[in-house]
């Protein structure tokens, strides 16, 4: 009877992929030392290509690494932002200031802050939209909008597009 049982796990430890605590299995079944885990180049720090190529378990060796591609941001007083009406095709840029709502056709927008890098104002934008239609309370979208990924967090809507340009320094 318990070499039926040992039998039974050894085939559903072969059916499914491990990963162990030290060191880790790989889903073809070779395995990886705990020393090989993590190799940072000599200044201690892991590129980002290295990052991507970590074999699968290796997270909990992640744990205690400290990143730091946050870049240092400053606010801006106001933004702006473009706004498409897709049917009848006009285009507009309108310039919006913090706390402040500006209307285009039948949508309001409301800027509740706009961020960019401090060593490169020009270089990215960071916005946070509420875009209302009129008369409705629920906003149709709230949240952040980058200049440089517009389709990353965009407005869903049938009628308006709605995309952050850039912040406004001066």
């Amino acid at each position: 009877m318990m070499r039926h049982l040992i039998g039974a796990l050894g085939l559903a430890m072969l059916a499914s992929p491990l990963v162990a605590q030290d060191g880790g299995f790989l889903p073809d079944g070779s395995f990886i030392p705990d020393e090989e885990l993590l190799t940072p180049s000599d200044e201690g720090v892991l590129t980002l290509e290295e990052l991507q190529n970590l074999p699968r378990g290796s997270e909990r060796e992640l744990r205690d690494i400290i990143t730091q591609t946050q870049e240092t941001v400053a606010k801006a007083g106001s933004a702006e932002v473009r706004a498409l009406d897709k049917i009848t095709g006009i285009v507009s840029d309108i310039s919006v200031d913090v706390g402040e709502t500006a209307r285009f056709g039948r949508i309001d927008i409301t800027l509740g802050e706009c961020r960019y890098p401090e060593n490169n104002p020009a270089g990215e934008a960071y916005v946070y939209l509420v875009i209302r239609l009129s008369g409705q309370e629920e906003p149709a979208f709230s949240g952040w909008m980058l200049a440089s990924s517009p389709a990353l967090n965009a407005l869903d809507h049938a009628r308006y597009d709605v995309w952050a340009l850039r912040c406004i320094t001066s």
